[in-house]
């Protein structure tokens, strides 16, 4: 336990010394006026709380005081939770500015050996207490840090696809039924685009499964690379599907984003050297458009959209193809209604230039 006593008279100083020092305190400290122990408080511990426990001051020294050293001492974070008594000849005189400026206790001169001892006792276990509760404050705080980390961890886990680093079919449903009901309110477009590597199957059997994952990788980037407005997400769906939500976009402009990605991926140059179209990787489009009405629900254009995805790939791979009628909701299983229209006929191709 460390005490610093602060005091223009050398008597002073040396009594309080022996005193303490006969009461068990190994460490006690001495300083000649308040400037020189606030320096030597700063010098301790430029970043952290002091290694001084107890500060023991007289209220009579010139210049800087023993109230005004505590206000000082309060006044910095790396100081403040060391408490300060006050060494004091008239304690009504001051006692008020005293405690205002952050004393925790005074002694009375001439001093009292027991009234000291019992003081001191009182503010060494204060200075333990909040010792203890720096502590405690500290390691909630790491705390809280490491369950921040962790929940953002989770997080990302819950909602990033691990191979892809792009959203996972369970966070793209979730953002599909909200934009899908905000468009039904604001009476918006919504498009899909439903996306598969040509022929992924045979890649993967050919140049083995790590080449496999890191071609998905680099498809996924080149995809997410072209999908940067607020509302548009890109997905992995599937083993080698891919899916892109375009919010507030009509047909059209689907149809366009959804042939720049096609030739952004045939660009990337990953060789294929088991594809039926082209030397290198390319993938297969199905958009579909629509503005929602009250009471259909989001699975009518993903059917639509995976239809047409089917359709690119029958007539040829390598190309989009685009669901050009009115969405079709499937009726539940026994229910008697009509079940889902033949869409087959509603696939329009692409003119490819």
């Amino acid at each position: 336990m460390s005490v610093l006593i602060v005091a223009e008279s050398g008597n002073m100083r040396q009594r309080i010394q022996v005193l303490l020092v006969a009461h068990g305190y190994r460490d006690v400290l001495t300083a000649e006026s308040g400037q020189i122990a606030l320096r030597f408080l700063l010098d301790a511990a430029p970043d952290k709380a002091a290694q001084v426990d107890v500060v023991l001051a007289d209220a009579d020294m010139p210049g800087l005081n023993g109230i005004e050293l505590c206000r000082r001492i309060k006044a910095l974070k790396q100081l403040h939770d060391i408490p300060v008594l006050i060494l004091m000849d008239d304690p009504g005189a001051n006692l008020e500015q005293a405690f205002a400026a952050g004393v925790c206790d005074y002694v009375a001169k001439p001093i009292d050996e027991n009234a000291l001892q019992a003081r001191l006792r009182s503010a060494v276990y204060l200075k333990e207490q909040m010792d203890s509760c720096s502590t405690r404050e500290r390691e909630l705080l790491d705390m809280t840090q490491q369950l921040k980390r962790l929940n953002e961890d989770l997080r990302r886990l819950s909602i990033l696809d691990e191979l892809t680093g792009i959203a996972n079919r369970r966070f793209f449903n979730i953002l599909l039924n909200q934009e899908w009901g905000r468009a039904t309110r604001e009476v918006v477009p919504v498009s899909l685009i439903m996306i598969d590597i040509d022929f992924f199957k045979h890649y993967n059997d050919y140049y083995g499964h790590p080449q496999g994952d890191k071609c998905l990788g680099q498809v996924a980037a080149a995809l997410n690379s072209l999908t940067r407005r607020p509302g548009d997400v890109v997905a992995r769906y599937g083993g080698e599907e891919f899916v892109v939500l375009l919010a507030h976009t009509g047909l059209q402009g689907a149809r366009a984003v959804a042939e720049t990605l096609r030739q952004k991926v045939e660009s990337l140059g990953l060789e294929h050297a088991r594809s039926a179209v082209h030397h290198f990787v390319t993938i297969s489009l199905g958009v579909a458009s629509a503005v929602p009405e009250r009471g259909h629900t989001a699975e009518a254009l993903l059917e639509a959209a995976d239809r047409a995805v089917y359709q690119a790939k029958e007539a040829g791979r390598n190309q989009v193809r685009v669901f050009e009628g009115p969405l079709v909701e499937v009726a539940p299983a026994g229910s008697g209604l009509p079940g889902p229209r033949r869409l087959e006929n509603l696939i329009a191709p692409l003119d490819q230039s």
